[in-house]
């Protein structure tokens, strides 16, 4: 069993600028991942509202902060947390293929895309749903696909699909829209995008194992591929046996990152707060890992 002074836990930016700080503090420092290095940046287009950028794709800014991850020769593993064991002043952290010990634990697996709920949902995932356009939008090329959501992020994945597909549908469940004026002011530009306001999937319709049409309040709607945008979860399941305080699945930290758990910490899109941003979550994994820091020294 491999031994750390502090494990984080989820390679999103949060994780990988924990990560950086802890390394550079000479802190022996576990990155674990279950998936690529990025998280939700992966699944980003453009990025406008990040400094030093007047514009970055999401991908390129987590590629450049893995090859920092990978210079500072940070300790890198893939594996999906499952169950985390406080034991006094160590902690075992168990995923699907290993085991390790550390004194200290850094939260940073951000959000997970909310479901429908449909009865055919989970089913069809892959066979015309998804939850990211970025990932799977060349799949629906001069096709017809709908995006359900309001926000920003479902215009922003309204836009990018624009460009590849026939026509895009925006099914919006109340009369106006949540995303911010600027990304509403773009949709308008577009002519293969068409909003449906006051409108909700009621039915998801297949054939042959794939969507073959979404059923609204109103209309029955033929499309190849829907987008679903509707909002986040905390991703917290690998939580389950410890009593970390949430308020509705969203981790409470005090001004030093810290849990009600001490030497677990939690930083990003994972903990309660206002403002979920890429700049916020770096400030808050700066602070997490200082607070490791100096606890430890």
């Amino acid at each position: 069993m491999n031994n750390y002074d502090c494990i984080v836990i989820g390679a999103g930016v949060a994780g990988m600028t924990s990560a950086l700080y802890l390394k550079r503090s000479n802190i022996n420092v576990l990155l674990l991942e279950r998936e690529m290095p990025g998280g939700q940046l992966n699944k980003t287009t453009d990025i406008e509202n990040y400094p030093g950028f007047t514009s970055i794709n999401g991908t390129d800014l987590a590629l450049c902060i893995y090859e920092q991850i990978k210079k500072q020769n940070i300790d890198y593993k893939y594996g999906n947390v499952i169950e985390i064991i406080d034991s006094n002043n160590l902690k075992i952290v168990k995923t699907n293929k290993d085991e390790f010990k550390t004194k200290n634990i850094i939260l940073a697996t951000g959000r997970i895309p909310r479901k429908l709920g449909l009865s055919n949902e989970e089913k069809l995932i892959g066979h015309g749903i998804s939850y990211c356009a970025i990932c799977d939008g060349m799949f629906f090329k001069d096709k017809e696909v709908a995006i359900v959501g309001g926000g920003d992020s479902a215009l922003t994945g309204a836009l990018y699909l624009s460009s590849i597909v026939k026509k895009v549908y925006i099914i919006n469940r109340s009369e106006k829209l949540r995303a911010t004026s600027i990304l509403q002011d773009k949709i308008k530009q577009k002519n293969n995008i068409e909003i449906l306001f006051n409108s909700k999937i009621t039915n998801i319709n297949e054939e042959n194992n794939k969507l073959e049409s979404i059923q609204l309040n109103n209309q029955k709607l033929k499309i190849e591929g829907l987008f679903i945008y509707i909002g986040f979860d905390p991703d917290i399941n690998y939580l389950k046996n410890l009593n970390i305080k949430n308020e509705n699945g969203y981790i409470l930290v005090d001004k030093n990152m810290e849990t009600n758990i001490k030497g677990i910490y939690a930083c990003g899109d994972i903990i309660k707060k206002n403002v979920y941003q890429i700049s916020t979550a770096i400030g808050e994994a700066a602070i997490a890992s200082t607070s490791v820091k100096n606890n430890e020294y």
